[in-house]
């Protein structure tokens, strides 16, 4: 049953279609949820993508297809496809265009022009229906006698009238002005939306009113339902799961009312596992001979192994390779030295190493083995970091059983981020590409993830080859009786990684946008990624499945009449989990626009897999975020969130290269902030087919009230920055922030090398994180002045009050894009042409210059990542002269907000 506050009712819907259905070339209903609402498919109006192409009709990826979309399980056959609506709302909406083409109101044609004219019209219509509707419903007393109006002969007695002959022209003039009048009125209600216009009318309305009604809105059942759809089918970027997905968030962003809505595709390079193509083997000795399973068991009863994701590592490197078996640990730069350090040499061997540990980004570890000889690396899942034995109970912190297999890309996001075959600018269909040979966001040695299933017999046959290991060495994986490291003399084992590889294959990225009405222009990007391993649950499906119900809280609150100031883009992402592609290429695409016009990026990936609120991003937001978490209660402390947050230190985090966040803010300047509820370490089955709805629903959040609580945190941030007049951002956070961050870059570069280390001058740093202070204080008044003279004025603004503080708000939506490293613009607008280097040296996709991913962990994030790259290659006079440049760009960005 349907109710008025969730007129949305899934279970009125029909199953998954098959794979035929999904991507059939008929355009969707454009339905709502709430009603049917006109929603334009029209691919000329692309305000929403400038230049970029809109995908317009599905077409069958030519990519990865394994498994498709008929083989998800029985028991997710989801019913959470958008409702069959239309209805009576149809044939009414055909009644009244019938209607309008009899009074010549619209054109009877068929073109696409015409067809826009009848939106149009139909919309104007129904503004029309709303005003009536609104007057009709007022009540008027009943009078028991006849009204007797007053007599105004007193008055109009005196009034002086004009001669006979004046008479005619006077009547015209009244005439025309009472037209021009009304004519008015109407362009404002109906053309500029000056008064927003609801269900029943003009409905008013305050930010706080705005903040409690979407709050109350959000709904924890309809979360659940809509991760249940999203889990149902494996969808790796590019597979047909991917793009039957990509095809059913269209279709919401269209029932959710959005002014436009796109699919956006573009060509990437991606590779995929092949049936039989993939092979662990002990070759020699032959007594030894020994073959790894190495796909997971079905994850549940009613699935064949077949519907679930074959095991491979994203943008791994093709190819048979045949040595010596030698452990190596986590697989950091320094366990590697230790096994040099004691004459093991890893030249041609394939190295074993766990996830985790030392070093969490398996790309690192690929590449540290190949830079220490190896010719291919193996990674497996150790239970005493990342996993336990099957069984009924599972223990808290640890859920992945023994045949359990990490997938993920190996690609060296740090290095180049995106579409590796086209690093800084878009990977159009005829977009130049590069080699991927010799390219450095790809390792050169074949690799691939393990169960510690299949690891136990590799580490069983090392025991006597090499050193025996202590105890920093040792994992958990049961039956091991002693932990060796093998040498040269270890059994000979084949790992072998044959592959399909795509280098324009395509990816969808899912597009909607609520348009400002004060400014299209101004725009807070929103988004999450829409692609998985496997079935992802926690990852992202947790994520689009919060983002779904925030979109689903701001349509209920614009069907109110709200609208916002600025405009708010919805981003379903795709392939981010290979190397944040869809939407490092999208900001490619619109990188101007997104510099100029970006107010922030709000993303979330993996949703929620525990009770931990964890928030990293500039911080600018820090002022927004901690209003708003002092609105939403812990659903299980019974304390609101800042309380909580508050006790873990209360700051928002360093960004490092680990979701789509990573193009807006490292390469745009958008400020950038990435959400989550966090849990224990390692304690979901990350990137593997057990990463399941059912896992979600039993144990990552039952309830799904952690889902519900970050719905409300990402709704009333949006709404903190979409509605307020002035932007929520307070640089004085930024000021202290900065400080901090080059007071640990001071105690970092004495830690690398003590003497050096002390003799790098970081004055000029300390000198501008103190002028960003000062301007930032002087800076900040106009707060308090414009809201003094706003509630002095009654609640109404000037139009010098207007200017000022639009001009004050587009200086704190340009600080961060001030603090990249871009080349000076000409008087006449072109680049100078001098041939200093711009972005960080050797990784110059990347421009801001104080936030990067670090260059050696991948995942992590750098503060002033040009300084440490030049420190950790030893070229101390490069960093002095990256820690000149940083200084000036800040002290530049600085001055910028009072001049």
């Amino acid at each position: 049953m349907t109710d008025e506050k969730h007129p949305y009712d899934p279970q009125e819907s029909v199953p998954i279609p098959t794979y035929e259905e999904a991507t059939s070339s008929r355009p969707p209903s454009s339905v709502s949820r709430l009603g049917p609402r006109e929603v334009s498919d029209d691919a000329e109006r692309q305000g929403l993508l400038d230049n970029t192409r809109r995908h317009a009709a599905p077409a069958r990826p030519d990519g990865y297809q394994q498994p498709t979309v008929e083989s998800a399980r029985s028991s997710m056959d989801s019913d959470l496809s958008l409702p069959d609506m239309v209805g009576e709302s149809e044939d009414e909406e055909a009644g009244l265009h019938r209607e309008m083409e009899q009074l010549d109101v619209i054109d009877g044609d068929g073109d696409e022009r015409a067809q826009r004219r009848r939106r149009v019209a139909m919309s104007f219509s129904k503004r029309i229906s709303s005003i009536g509707a609104s007057l009709s419903a007022i009540r008027l007393p009943r009078l028991r006698k006849p009204l007797r109006w007053p007599s105004f002969s007193i008055i109009t007695s005196r009034i002086p009238t004009f001669p006979e002959q004046f008479r005619p022209g006077y009547s015209v003039v009244l005439r025309l002005f009472g037209v021009l009048l009304i004519a008015s009125f109407v362009y404002v209600v109906l053309v500029t939306s000056v008064f927003p216009m609801g269900r029943h009318g003009m409905a008013p309305f305050n930010p706080e009113w705005a903040r409690s009604f979407v709050q109350s809105s959000i709904s924890a059942e309809r979360i659940r339902e809509n991760l249940q759809h999203i889990a149902s089918v494996d969808h790796v970027a590019g597979s047909k799961g991917d793009k039957f997905l990509a095809d059913w968030i269209e279709r919401f962003f269209k029932s959710a009312g959005m002014d436009e809505v796109a699919q956006l595709d573009y060509n990437v390079y991606l590779n995929y596992p092949i049936e039989g193509g993939r092979r662990v083997a002990i070759v020699e000795p032959k007594e030894l001979a020994w073959e790894a399973v190495l796909e997971e068991d079905p994850v549940s009863p009613d699935i064949r192994k077949e519907q679930q994701t074959m095991v491979f590592h994203g943008l791994s490197r093709s190819g048979n390779a045949t040595g010596p078996l030698i452990y190596a640990n986590y697989g950091s730069r320094e366990d590697f030295r230790a096994l040099k350090s004691r004459g093991i040499d890893l030249k041609g061997a394939i190295v074993l190493v766990r996830y985790y540990g030392t070093m969490s980004d398996r790309a690192m570890k690929v590449k540290f083995a190949e830079e220490a000889g190896a010719a291919g690396c193996l990674i497996y899942s150790d239970p005493k970091d990342d996993g336990f034995l099957r069984g009924d109970v599972y223990p808290l912190g640890r859920w992945r059983p023994e045949d359990g297999v990490q997938r993920g890309s190996v690609a060296q996001s740090a290095w180049i981020v995106g579409d590796v075959l086209t690093p800084g600018y878009a990977s159009t269909i005829d977009a130049e590409r590069i080699s991927k040979n010799n390219n450095s966001a790809l390792p050169n040695i074949p690799s691939l993830p393990l169960a510690w299933r299949d690891a136990k017999r590799l580490l069983q046959v090392l025991k006597g080859h090499g050193v025996k290991l202590e105890r920093d060495w040792i994992g958990g994986v049961p039956q091991v009786d002693e932990w060796w490291s093998g040498d040269s003399s270890s059994p000979r084992v084949l790992l072998q990684n044959q592959q399909e590889e795509k280098e324009k294959q395509d990816i969808w990225n899912v597009m909607g946008v609520f348009e400002g009405v004060e400014t299209t222009s101004k725009k807070i990007f929103v988004g999450n990624h829409r692609d998985a391993w496997c079935f992802g649950s926690a990852d992202a499906g947790s994520g689009t499945a919060v983002m779904m119900e925030v979109i689903t809280a701001l349509d209920l609150l614009v069907q109110q009449g709200w609208r916002p100031l600025r405009s708010i883009y919805f981003a379903s992402w795709d392939a981010e989990e290979y190397n944040m592609i869809g939407s490092t290429e999208y900001v490619e695409d619109h990188i101007k626009d997104i510099r100029d016009n970006a107010i922030a990026y709000l993303n979330v990936d993996v949703g929620v897999v525990g009770d931990k609120f964890r928030a990293s991003g500039s911080p600018l937001f820090q002022h927004a975020l901690t209003r708003v978490l002092s609105r939403v209660a812990d659903p299980i402390r019974n304390r609101t969130l800042v309380d909580v947050w508050t006790e873990n230190g209360g700051r928002i985090q360093g960004l490092g290269a680990g979701s789509d966040y990573v193009a807006f803010q490292d390469l745009a300047g958008a400020s950038s902030l990435d959400m989550m509820f966090d849990g224990p370490e390692n304690g979901m089955p990350y990137h593997s087919c057990y990463e399941t709805f059912d896992w979600m629903d039993q144990f990552g959040d039952p309830g799904f009230v952690y889902h519900a609580a970050l719905a409300q945190v990402w709704v009333l941030l949006i709404l903190e920055i979409a509605q307020e007049p002035i932007y929520p951002f307070d640089l004085k956070d930024y000021a202290f922030a900065l400080s901090g961050y080059v007071k640990d870059l001071e105690k970092w570069v004495v830690g690398k090398d003590a003497s050096r280390g002390a003799a790098l001058d970081l004055s000029a740093l300390h000198q501008a994180a103190t002028l960003l202070q000062k301007n930032s204080q002087e800076f900040g008044k106009f707060d308090d002045e414009w809201w003094g003279q706003f509630r002095a004025r009654g609640g109404f603004e000037t139009n010098k009050m207007g200017v000022d503080r639009i001009s004050h708000n587009a200086r704190l939506s340009n600080f961060e894009t001030h603090l990249l490293d871009l080349p000076v613009k000409r008087t006449d607008g072109k680049d100078d042409p001098s041939k200093e280097q711009h972005g960080v040296p050797g990784r110059e996709q990347f421009k801001h210059v104080v936030f990067g991913p670090d260059a050696w962990s991948g995942y992590d994030e750098a503060f002033f990542p040009a300084v440490r790259d030049a420190v950790e290659l030893g070229d101390w006079e490069l960093a002095q002269k990256q820690v000149n440049k940083a200084a000036t760009i800040i002290s530049k960005a600085s001055d910028k907000l009072l001049h």
